[in-house]
């Protein structure tokens, strides 16, 4: 949906929100004035060096290892558009709008910061593509974060120059040049350095990485709904979720967790069935016990991550850089390393919240293990099959997820003839984070459709209030139990649910916002 809000970028570090609201929603970005100048004094730099007698590394040289052979004036605005021509060669599927308006928006934030020596017509070139919606297509393939996503930021490099092919905002695919000129925007001839400048950056691994944080704070809270459902519907205890057994192990997103299993719980009459002296309901199963301790962590990994974003969100990475005093110095900073790390270690906290919904959901099947409710939730078990195969689906993800958590920031391909010899995959590492994301909304919403129909099954006792919107929410589109039915299109249903934020709401509405 297109959004009419105004993002403005500065010389400071954008918010995480406003990253969400220029990629995902549309929102349209300016930048600040101040921005402007100090784009003007860092170019005012680089055109002195690129008049020196002495070679500086990217203003009159080649670069990588190429970077020995110096460059005369007259071929250096050949030299920037042949760097962004051949380094725009990624391959594959293309990349999703909102990863790409990310990237873009982050490069244009990197070139405010004045440390990158463009010239302001350039940073304002990235700034009217995004304002008219025109998406660069950038591929899958390309990137191995170092020296920065460079294939994918030189797909965008490549629109600003009028070349290559973009999408509009409803998707048709149209050459730059000509999608430029219809709204009324200039193709942009690039100077000295300024190929590097929009090549150099980690801006589509921190891009995925925002927008992942911001699913995931939807969907850590979607799973203890999904956690709190199947406790409450497999006649589970609350009394292991109690604030001061929770303080003994003084982890926040514990505390979080349990606080909001708790909220969601209150005034359950499936629970207050057998709550009670003669209760012997304090060892339910690790997935049902364990919720807050596994869902905990999660947050908690995802609050280090949010550290790191932070910290790169305020970062000015290109190479070389521009100081404040004029000096142009080359670096390192275009490692990926410190986001590939969080990406990956956020995909192993995704495939883990998502293992203990799978674990959780199966008890609901199995007669060994659901007290007292229908094998398979079947209406008719042997001539229906209920749920049984929604679980296969989601222990189809749950595997999948596994193997998406292997690590890609522990690999490294030498490249650019040995001179780029250690690189930090965080491209990769951000790729399969975000399929991990889409396994764990399904999974919790296959958990979540489960529980509607057990919380159905123990009339009738009464769920929570909170649980019972839940199951309200779901009943607009699902029917309850009953025979057998195509089961397909009611797990998407519940998908979307959770996908859309649905489910949270109903629960917020009767809780008030979880933690």
């Amino acid at each position: 949906m297109k959004n009419t809000a105004e993002v403005i970028v500065g010389t400071g570090p954008l918010a995480p929100a406003d990253v969400v609201a220029v990629a995902r929603y549309g929102a349209r970005v300016r930048i600040d004035d101040q921005a402007l100048e100090e784009i003007a004094k860092s170019r005012a730099a680089i055109e002195a060096l690129a008049h020196a007698d002495t070679p500086h590394y990217g203003v009159s040289t080649g670069f990588g290892a190429l970077a020995t052979r110096h460059i005369a004036p007259e071929l250096r605005a050949q030299l920037q558009r042949s760097l962004v021509r051949s380094h725009a060669a990624g391959s594959g599927p293309e990349v999703e709008t909102e990863v790409v308006r990310a990237l873009a928006l982050l490069r244009l934030s990197a070139l405010a910061t004045g440390r990158t020596g463009v010239k302001v017509e350039t940073a304002q070139a990235y700034a009217g593509l995004l304002n008219a919606h025109l998406t660069p297509v950038v591929h899958e393939y390309g990137s191995l974060g170092c020296s920065g996503d460079l294939a994918p930021l030189s797909h965008v490099a490549l629109a600003v120059m009028g070349e290559g092919p973009v999408r509009d905002a409803e998707g048709n695919l149209l050459q730059a040049g000509e999608a430029l000129a219809a709204h009324g925007l200039t193709p942009v001839v690039l100077a000295e350095k300024e190929g590097l400048a929009l090549i150099n950056g980690t801006d589509g691994m921190l891009g995925m990485l925002v927008l992942a944080l911001a699913d995931l704070d939807r969907l850590f809270k979607t799973a203890d709904i999904a956690a709190a459902m199947s406790v409450e519907g497999q006649l589970g205890t609350d009394r292991v979720f109690a604030e001061d057994l929770q303080a003994l192990r003084p982890h926040p997103g514990q505390a979080f967790a349990a606080a909001n299993l708790r909220a969601i719980l209150a005034d359950s009459a499936i629970v207050a069935s057998h709550r009670g002296p003669d209760c012997n309901r304090v060892q339910d199963a690790y997935s049902l016990r364990c919720s807050p301790q596994v869902h905990g962590a999660a947050r908690d990994t995802a609050d280090h991550a949010a550290t790191v974003a932070g910290r790169e969100l305020a970062a000015a990475i290109d190479n070389p850089v521009v100081l404040p005093d004029g000096r142009v110095e080359s670096n390192g900073n275009f490692h990926g390393a410190p986001v590939g790390y969080v990406l990956d270690f956020l995909a192993i906290a995704v495939a883990d919240v998502a293992g203990i919904s799978e674990r959780r959901t199966d008890r609901f099947l199995d007669v060994a293990r659901n007290h007292g409710l229908n094998a398979f939730l079947a209406d008719d078990p042997g001539v229906d099959s209920g749920h049984m195969i929604a679980q296969y689906t989601q222990a189809a993800i749950v595997s999948e997820l596994k193997r998406l958590a292997v690590p890609a920031s522990v690999d490294s391909i030498p490249s650019s003839a040995m001179q780029e010899d250690h690189v930090s995959m965080g491209w990769s590492a951000a790729r399969k984070l975000r399929k991990a994301i889409d396994g764990l909304q399904r999974v919790l919403a296959i958990e979540i459709l489960t529980g509607a129909r057990a919380l159905d099954l123990r009339a009738p006792l009464t769920p929570a209030p909170a649980t019972a919107a839940v199951r309200s929410a779901l009943r607009e589109y699902v029917e309850g139990p009953g025979a057998d039915r195509h089961l397909a299109p009611e797990l998407e249903h519940s998908v979307r649910l959770v996908a859309d934020g649905t489910y949270l709401s109903a629960v917020e509405a009767v809780t008030g916002p979880l933690s």
